[in-house]
């Protein structure tokens, strides 16, 4: 079976740690059920995220050199 996590056009998956995840909510004002959700099943997560974690994905991107959004790991 094909490790999806892995290929080059999937961007890097990594659970955010509660202190950092406080750090982003205040600045950006919100709760963490604010955050756009992405399912346990997406083949791209890490295997150790569970439903609840944040999750930072980080992109290539043309204008700022590197992305990042926040989801929020849901059933």
């Amino acid at each position: 079976m094909v490790d999806v996590s892995q290929h080059d056009l999937v961007p890097d998956h990594s659970v955010v740690d509660e202190d950092d995840l406080e750090v982003v909510l205040e600045e950006y004002d919100i709760k963490r059920t604010d955050l756009p959700k992405i399912k346990r099943a997406d083949p791209a997560l890490p295997e150790d995220a569970e439903i609840g974690d944040v999750i930072r994905i980080e992109r290539d991107s043309r204008t700022t050199d590197v992305a990042v959004v926040y989801r929020l790991v849901v059933e």
